[in-house]
């Protein structure tokens, strides 16, 4: 009996071990498609595709709000309706007028938006009691201002660089002079600043006023849009339908953006600060608070507020809508074998 006894195991080893061998290896397909669908990673990238397709659908009318936000008083080129500075931004520049800066403002609002929602859902981990577990008000708040401020101070320099872009070309009296055909491009403009301006201060300045108002506004973006989502949601489901995304996303920028507007006055016009032939000279926040309020009152604050508005509803539908539907796809392979 005891004779037998190797010759059975040598066989059960002889049956087990092709099994193993028949197991194929993942596929570095697999493999991918492993990391791209954890949540973080995936949101990572469906903000990166949302910050793109929200700018590039707007990208005309947020262009003539910054033109409005710099235009301070006595300068008239741009005192008009929303529809006929339209017209003339099209007459003198065509459809480059209205993509104008684009191009910077979607290599900067890519890792932007990329790392705002990424930065969001890895903020809500301290804040959740369990993995997936919803975020009363406050927290969506505190979460959404510390993505605003990560992703901020993380792209800033492109975001001061596609001002400048935005508005060189533009019909100013005091621009005309400088000829169309020697405008520096994106990375030109960058070395040019860091040269002549300041060195790498050059790049960040303005940044104070717009981390005070990032802050508030992504947080109130995030808070409000989850509660409208709520909101928009039908009986007996989880989740809103596409309309229902788009009209949360809509509200939740008209309300972030409406609060925290004047912040972004004074970011644009510290961007410019010591742009040749646009140039303030604010010595300070504070300094361009009292400036602003004594030459051009409270509305100083709020110019380029229509396009704005009109740019909100558009822009945020988009951007949630896009960001769902990337990272419901990205998260949702997992459930394929590749």
């Amino acid at each position: 009996m005891g004779s037998h006894s190797p010759n059975i195991e040598g066989t059960a080893d002889t049956f087990h071990q092709p099994s193993t061998l028949l197991t194929p290896p993942p596929s570095n397909l697999s493999k991918f498609r492993d990391v791209i669908c954890q949540p973080i990673l995936a949101s990572f990238i469906a903000g990166g595709v949302a910050g793109a397709v929200s700018r590039t659908v707007v990208s005309p009318l947020e262009r003539l709000k910054i033109l409005f936000q710099v235009q301070s008083v006595g300068r008239n080129e741009y005192k008009m309706s929303v529809p006929k500075a339209l017209g003339k931004m099209w007459r003198e520049e065509g459809w480059r007028g209205f993509m104008a800066g684009n191009g910077t403002n979607c290599i900067r609002i890519v890792p932007y938006s990329a790392v705002q929602f990424g930065s969001y859902n890895f903020y809500k981990r301290f804040f959740e009691s369990t993995p997936g577990a919803p975020l009363d008000a406050y927290q969506r708040l505190v979460c959404g201002g510390c993505a605003g401020i990560t992703s901020v101070s993380a792209t800033y320099p492109l975001d001061i660089v596609r001002t400048r872009l935005s508005i060189q070309s533009a019909s100013f009296a005091t621009l005309s002079s400088q000829g169309r055909e020697k405008l520096p491009g994106m990375w030109r403009l960058l070395v040019l600043m860091y040269k002549t301006e300041g060195g790498i201060t050059a790049l960040y300045r303005g940044i104070i006023p717009t981390v005070a108002g990032v802050a508030p506004y992504v947080g109130l973006n995030f808070m409000t849009y989850e509660a409208m989502r709520q909101y928009f949601t039908p009986k007996g489901q989880d989740n809103p339908g596409q309309l229902g995304k788009l009209g949360a996303g809509a509200v939740a920028g008209a309300v972030a953006q409406s609060i925290t507007y004047p912040f972004d006055v004074l970011r644009r016009r510290f961007q410019i600060n010591t742009m040749s032939g646009m140039g303030y000279q604010y010595k300070s926040i504070f300094d361009a608070i009292r400036v602003i309020l004594k030459h051009e009152g409270i509305k100083g604050f709020y110019k380029g507020i229509t396009p704005n508005l009109l740019k909100v509803a558009p822009s945020m539908a988009s951007s949630w809508a896009s960001f769902e539907l990337t990272r419901d796809f990205l998260t949702g392979l997992k459930d394929y074998d590749l």
